[in-house]
């Protein structure tokens, strides 16, 4: 079993260097995408339990996830602007995704992974 314990941190920098820890001890590079953590969970067999989950859910909620969209539209290429400015605003009026939301997604989307929020 694996353990991500959300009072490690924050945000999503926070996050990604928690995860690096968790499954990429040995390696020289650490996770700082969205595409990357889905990448990494590729071939992990185990039960993950999100410790303090409901902390994540609170700072990887509304607040972060439009600070995560309008940093990307400010960046501009490579990013898809017209996209992410979509997603911003279905977040806005209530039916997007949180960074929380998609992070759990993407560990749900890999099957012999169980997750589980405490």
């Amino acid at each position: 079993m694996t353990v991500i314990n959300g009072g490690h941190f924050s945000d999503l920098e926070g996050f990604y260097e928690e995860i690096s820890q968790l499954f990429m001890k040995d390696e020289d590079w650490k996770v700082g995408t969205l595409d990357g953590f889905d990448d990494i969970l590729y071939g992990v067999e185990t039960d993950i339990t999100w410790k303090d989950s409901q902390k994540s859910k609170e700072d990887l909620g509304l607040d972060l996830t439009k600070e995560f969209y309008e940093n990307k539209i400010k960046q501009g290429k490579p990013f898809n602007v017209q996209l992410i400015q979509q997603k911003l605003d279905e977040l806005i009026a209530g039916k997007g995704q949180t960074l929380f939301e998609v992070l759990i997604e993407i560990i749900e989307s890999h099957q012999k992974i169980e997750l589980i929020l405490d």
